[in-house]
């Protein structure tokens, strides 16, 4: 198996229903982080992390994320005759993400679940790991998030999820990993994931937050997942199942990010990531704590 991870997948199906009816017309993955949409932020993680080949999966309703990485020369063009070269250097370096990335689209098909548009990314991988990142995360880390991950994979040769410290009243909403050793410098041996468990039912203080290399051995799990998935025709195919019966007979790693993680995958946590992106911006963000001490202390009506 390689020991260097060069492809990504980022699946970019889903339908986005819990921010309806925000996401009616417009892809969850391109809702604005800041000044960039989110699906941007992970393709440049990637892209700063070493890897050269990003596999998004789409489904239809989805071309804005092409038009959004897609060169546009006649734009440049305008922008520069216009001397608004700021703008025209902006667009043409978003554009030079898709060449640096060798950004490529691929339509899922197959059983709901996202283990899915994993397994439709991997049919060309050959033995290759990959990494698997969603599009509805920022991470904000002095060291990328992927980075972090493939160092864990160079050092394991194994599947990697990236985990992060939670607090224990929170473990309803994570899978949380059963950890069986600590190796220092936040890599942890794990023997699988327990789903959503009640505080007192968490096998640690860790939470799986959308993160992983990928290896062949996970990928043949999800191809038996989802060969019982034709025979039977019901649940969903999971990565996350995968992992787990991939760890009952083998070694699986979880790697502790260094960095902040906001989720915009529901209208709180969107907003969440949007306002510490506005205020952590050094032009906008003296202006919007004024303007949130100036609301705060108008009496309400």
């Amino acid at each position: 198996m390689s020991t260097t991870i060069r492809r990504a997948v980022i699946p970019a199906a889903g339908l986005g229903s819990r921010l309806l009816p925000l996401t009616k017309a417009i892809p969850k993955e391109m809702l604005p982080v800041g000044d960039k949409p989110v699906i941007e932020h992970t393709v440049r993680e990637l892209v700063a992390s070493g890897i050269t080949d990003i596999t998004i999966v789409v489904s239809g309703g989805k071309g804005l994320i092409q038009d959004h990485f897609r060169p546009n020369p006649a734009l440049v063009a305008q922008l520069r005759a216009d001397g608004r070269n700021a703008y025209a250097d902006a667009v043409e370096e978003v554009g030079d993400l898709s060449r640096r990335g060798h950004i490529t689209y691929l339509d899922q098909h197959g059983p709901y679940g996202n283990g899915t548009p994993v397994l439709n990314a991997a049919r060309n991988l050959g033995d290759e790991p990959m990494l698997v990142l969603w599009p509805d995360d920022v991470f904000v880390a002095g060291t990328p998030r992927a980075q972090q991950l493939i160092k864990a994979y160079e050092a394991t040769s194994c599947p990697v999820l990236a985990l992060m410290p939670m607090k224990p009243a929170d473990s309803h909403r994570y899978g949380v990993p059963v950890v069986r050793e600590d190796l220092n410098d936040g890599l942890l041996r794990i023997s699988g994931l327990v789903e959503k468990p009640k505080p007192q039912d968490a096998p640690s203080a860790y939470a799986a937050i959308g993160g992983y290399v990928v290896t062949p051995g996970i990928v043949d799990e999800l191809r038996r997942q989802t060969e019982r998935w034709y025979e039977h025709r019901t649940g969903e195919v999971y990565l996350t199942d995968a992992i787990n019966a991939y760890a009952a007979g083998h070694p699986v790693y979880g790697q502790v990010i260094e960095g902040r993680w906001y989720d915009t995958g529901n209208p709180l946590a969107y907003l969440t990531a949007q306002f510490a992106a506005a205020l952590a911006d050094p032009e906008y963000g003296p202006h919007l704590r004024r303007l949130a001490q100036d609301v705060g202390e108008t009496p309400s009506t």
